[in-house]
């Protein structure tokens, strides 16, 4: 388990000093995927690099399985390290080795004899996809290759935790989806731990179990992923999860008296249009006023904003849209 437990940090500028992590406490279990979100400066990676002591946090601790990082001579924090890897948005490969040099690498860093390390090291191209490039070099490979090379190399040393900051930032869209479905896989096959800083909704809500909101270097909410996209109770969360609510009455038919949100988590995709369906079958006439909707593995996720003419109507609208399971449906004020 890693512990984190009133972890703030502190930097000393020419400005004065600067809060990047309050009072941060968060619990991460064995073969978790955990992601940490927030925005643009919130401390995220400051927050990772603490995890792993690249960072020195100001006060707090840092334990994994109930070893106090803090207290670790630099010698024995290179050795934990080897349980502690790390994956970034720009892959950090060594441009003059090929693939397997790259894998290699930490390995030889290690000591392990060079014939097992190139036979880890193939194992692990192996098990990314990358078998067949052994011999390329990162310049040949597209992003998402790199990215998966980076992920073999780090984990050479059979680490228990893999750290991601803002691991799929610099991909497009699939190439993202295939590196968190990879991740996922690494996670159930390995039993790694995993722990994901993004500002990336998608990233989150497709691979994480578990989730905390980061804001100003401060912990706002934390939970199941689930739960705290489905009902976020913080201004940071509803933000994030939410983003159209700042623009709700821009959006709105003119004459709508009700405005619902529903949420959509997981829910089996229909072979007809929902809200087409509610206005065939009950005759319930609902205006879209926003969507943000995708479909996964044959689920459905995001949401939408429905705008209704009266109270009664959106009573009728709530009651058909709840029967659908992983549907959740909520009242919102205009």
């Amino acid at each position: 388990m890693i512990a984190l437990k009133n972890l703030s940090k502190t930097y000393h500028t020419a400005d004065g000093e600067v809060e990047a992590l309050k009072n941060v406490s968060l619990e991460i279990a064995d073969g978790d995927i955990f992601g940490i979100i927030g925005m643009s400066g919130a401390g995220k990676s400051t927050l990772v690099r603490c995890i792993n002591m690249l960072e020195r946090p100001t006060e707090g601790t840092v334990e994994i399985d109930g070893c106090d990082l803090g207290k670790l001579s630099e010698a024995e924090l290179r050795n934990v390290r080897r349980d502690i890897t790390m994956i970034f948005q720009g892959f950090n490969l060594l441009m003059q080795r090929n693939c397997l040099s790259n894998v290699c690498f930490p390995l030889k860093l290690a000591g392990v004899k060079k014939a097992e390390a190139q036979k880890r090291a193939m194992e692990l191209l192996e098990l990314v996809g990358l078998g067949d490039k052994a011999k390329a070099y990162p310049a040949q490979l597209s992003g998402g290759q790199q990215q998966r090379v980076a992920i073999a190399r780090a984990l050479a040393t059979n680490p228990k935790v893999l750290l991601c900051d803002e691991a799929t930032s610099a991909l497009d869209p699939n190439t993202t989806y295939s590196i968190l479905e990879l991740i996922r896989s690494i996670n159930e096959k390995l039993g790694i731990t995993v722990v994901i800083i993004t500002h990336q909704m998608n990233v989150v809500e497709n691979v994480c179990k578990h989730v905390a909101i980061l804001d100003d270097g401060v912990v706002v909410e934390q939970g199941e992923v689930g739960e705290v996209f489905s009902h976020p109770k913080s201004a940071a969360a509803k933000s994030l999860v939410f983003p159209e609510a700042e623009n709700i009455p821009s959006t709105i038919a003119d004459g709508a008296q009700k405005v619902i949100r529903v949420v959509f988590d997981g829910a089996v995709a229909a072979g007809k249009p929902m809200i087409a369906q509610m206005a065939i079958e009950e005759g319930i006439e609902a205006n879209i006023a926003y969507a943000s909707t995708r479909g996964i593995d044959g689920k459905a996720y995001g949401s939408m904003l429905l705008s209704l003419s009266d109270e009664e109507t959106a009573k009728r609208a709530v009651e058909y849209l709840t029967q659908t399971k992983d549907v959740i449906v909520q009242e919102v004020e205009i």
